[in-house]
């Protein structure tokens, strides 16, 4: 029997047999807010203890193929998705099964379907009217109902079929309606975090814009302004791969499970961006640009981009740039990733 054959399945919730874990009291587990790394939190009185994990396994010596090895494993991975873990809570689906542990709005549900729909109907009817039709939110949105698109897709179904060996139209249907579903978390995220980023690029142009003349904040807007637009292309050639990749009927339905991975590793990935982002967002959402000092605000959002976009010297503090003047040198810094 194999190894894989021998692992027991995974915990549906975070469990740790330790008695380490129960004389500590109260614990959580998040990631660290100076470095992102995943953490345990510990309750002591008024006050709070923290320990990465990887000095909970080596102090305490858990094994990384014991149950509380393979826990913490998992509890790492969770905290990708999920703010933070207490024992007994459920983990996610995204490291159980590979489902998301969200879901889509039916507004997304429809724009993906249709685009599916389009792709499908371009493969067979080059010469239709909705062969070359746009892919944008709009147009998707508007043809969602449109009864001639539904014909046209019942109809080229089961040559569809022939072609895929598939056997029947509503083997075609199903996949349809199945890699439309998966699909549809890449629209939710398209909105939620593409949209969201770049209507913020936009927001910061029109203010350097307006202020162009007063040249210490000009500087400071155009340099994070910058780095929100090396961050909006990252997102948006993230989204250009999926649709690229998944834009082509075919080559999609004859690939389901691959395609269905590259969807939901691209999901996550951009998932993650989405929690990363959401609460600088936020508080753009909340302030008028051309009323409000936006000077703390402009040197958070830099403090988030900086270690993450900047594209060739090292991101670093006022003082550590005086000093690495000083000494005559400069650091790389990859892009860092999500």
């Amino acid at each position: 029997m194999s190894a894989l054959a021998t692992q027991p399945p995974l915990p549906e919730r975070c469990v740790l047999q330790s008695h380490v874990f129960t004389t500590f009291g109260e614990i959580r587990f998040r990631r660290s807010d100076t470095d992102g790394k995943p953490m345990m939190a510990v309750t002591l009185g008024e006050r709070e203890a923290q320990l990465p994990l990887s000095s909970l396994r080596r102090e305490f010596g858990i094994e990384e193929d014991s149950p509380d090895g393979r826990m913490l494993d998992l509890i790492g991975s969770a905290l990708e998705y999920v703010p933070s873990l207490a024992p007994g809570d459920r983990l996610p689906t995204e490291v159980l099964t590979g489902e998301a542990s969200w879901r889509p709005s039916p507004q997304h549900i429809r724009l993906a379907t249709t685009r599916i729909r389009l792709n499908l109907v371009a493969w067979l009817s080059p010469n239709s009217r909705w062969a070359n039709a746009e892919r944008d939110e709009i147009t998707l949105l508007r043809l969602a109902d449109d009864q001639g698109l539904k014909d046209e897709v019942v109809e080229v179904a089961m040559p569809a079929a022939q072609k895929l060996d598939l056997h029947d139209a509503t083997n075609v249907l199903r996949l349809l309606e199945e890699m439309s579903h998966e699909l549809a978390y890449i629209e939710a995220l398209r909105q939620r975090l593409l949209a969201r980023v770049e209507g913020l690029c936009r927001r910061m142009a029109q203010v350097l814009l307006a202020r162009r003349r007063m040249t210490t904040a000009s500087d400071t807007l155009g340099q994070v302004h910058r780095l929100a637009m090396l961050a909006y292309k990252q997102l948006r050639d993230r989204f250009d791969d999926v649709d690229a990749q998944t834009g082509e009927f075919s080559s999609m339905m004859r690939n389901v499970d691959n395609q269905r991975a590259f969807i939901r590793s691209n999901r996550d990935w951009l998932y993650r961006n989405q929690r990363s982002w959401d609460p600088l967002l936020g508080q753009w959402d909340g302030v008028d640009e051309m009323v409000d000092d936006i000077t703390a605000l402009l040197a958070k959002t830099y403090q988030f981009l900086a270690p993450r976009f900047m594209p060739t010297k090292q991101w670093q503090t006022p003082k550590q740039q005086h000093r690495s003047a000083g000494s005559g040198t400069t650091g790389l810094r990859p892009q860092m990733a999500w």
